[in-house]
């Protein structure tokens, strides 16, 4: 029986072709990238207040797509990867917190499959017995390495635990791990909505700007948004799966959010961008379209956001 092959709102393709491909490595060669400068990391002074804490509502970045969040008292990693290398290249900067630092977690949401955001080898080290919540059809991947607590996601599916209610929403991207797996496995964000005791966050996932952000504002009203800013260049290449700078903040002025904390940027290097390029051109083009300097909290690795 041949598997299920998920796909985006309007059947927007991400497939490139060989050519494409190679089209893209012969342009990489002629560019000159400054690959020394990274962008900035806090020292790790945040993770025995985080081993108390069990009120207050937090935002830890540790790296790339991988938060730490603490809301109603339940401990929270979405996509967690601590990987030192990436494919053939090495990480670029620390993880802004040791994994063995980190409290214990309940909950890992999981945006997609892609070893970017899906590493098994950290998984395994997560203390804690966490539930996690996957895109559907990830399930069996989970099980088939021992773990049972393991939810699968539609767009649009609603979980509530400790009175957080979590949705799974769409993204414009696609998946892979294997040669033979391309999109068998679905990808979104999730929204994390704490009720009266806090702010709703949108922890954006992976993705290309899409109509699927005005649908998600009008529908949950996010506040705080945890977009995506990195490897977009080249941009014929890669916009419809990686949103850039300028249209990320095109999307936060859409869905009226309150504040917009950039990720995706600075560890890996997974396209021709640099961290410190993609944090130059999101801080341009905030004061090109004169966005409130308020609403922008551009977190340092390992940063931690208390949230009122």
């Amino acid at each position: 029986m041949p598997k299920k092959r998920y796909k985006n709102l309007d059947d927007v393709s991400n497939t490139k072709t060989f050519r494409e491909l190679m089209k893209w490595m012969k342009e990489r060669r002629t560019k000159t990238k400054d690959l020394v400068s990274q962008i900035p990391q806090a020292e790790e002074k945040e993770a025995e207040k985080l081993q108390r804490n069990r009120n207050l509502h937090s935002i830890t970045w540790i790296g790339h797509s991988t938060f730490f969040i603490q809301l109603n008292g339940l401990n929270i990693l979405t996509d967690p990867v601590w990987a030192r290398r990436m494919g053939t290249g090495k990480r670029l900067t620390d993880p802004g917190i040791q994994l063995g630092h980190i409290p214990e977690i309940d909950i890992v949401l999981i945006s997609h499959g892609h070893y970017d955001h899906l590493d098994f080898a950290t998984i395994k080290k997560v203390k804690g017995d966490p539930t996690f919540y996957v895109p559907h059809g990830l399930r069996s991947a989970f099980l088939r390495r021992g773990y049972k607590n393991v939810i699968e996601a539609n767009w649009w599916d609603s979980f509530d635990e400790q009175e957080v209610t979590m949705r799974f929403v769409p993204a414009q991207h696609w998946t892979k791990r294997t040669i033979t797996d391309t999109n068998t496995s679905h990808w979104g964000g999730w929204v994390l909505n704490p009720g009266t005791s806090g702010k709703s966050i949108y922890f954006v996932g992976d993705t290309g700007y899409f109509r699927g952000f005005k649908e998600i504002a009008e529908k949950l009203s996010p506040q705080i948004i945890l977009m995506p800013i990195g490897a977009y260049e080249p941009e014929w290449f890669m916009r419809d799966s990686h949103i850039n700078p300028e249209d990320a903040v095109t999307a936060f002025a859409e869905m009226n959010g309150e504040l917009f904390i950039p990720m995706h940027y600075g560890a890996y290097r997974l396209a021709d961008d640099t961290g410190p390029e993609a944090r130059e051109r999101l801080l341009a083009e905030w004061e090109r379209t004169n966005m409130d300097e308020r609403k922008l909290k551009m977190l340092d690795i390992g940063e931690t956001l208390w949230l009122e």
